[in-house]
């Protein structure tokens, strides 16, 4: 996917999906959510403003729903 549409077109797409990916699900499981998308985009101010404001309620939205640590506290 990063190959065919580059890093910010795939994590809009990743964001947009109505449902998480499941690479997401994996990383989830493993306890490692800090290697996702969304939580590359939260924990890296100088990427947020690459997104939309709904883009960036989407990726706090996920990352509190799947109980990501550093989203918790905002």
């Amino acid at each position: 996917m990063f190959h065919k549409y580059g890093g910010i077109e795939t994590a809009r797409l990743l964001l947009n999906s109505p449902t998480v990916s499941e690479g997401y699900t994996a990383l989830w499981e493993r306890g490692r959510l800090d290697l996702t998308v969304e939580a590359l985009i939260h924990d890296n101010p100088d990427w947020q403003s690459l997104f939309t404001e709904e883009e960036l309620e989407i990726v706090h939205k996920r990352l509190i729903e799947y109980n990501y640590g550093p989203a918790l506290k905002r």
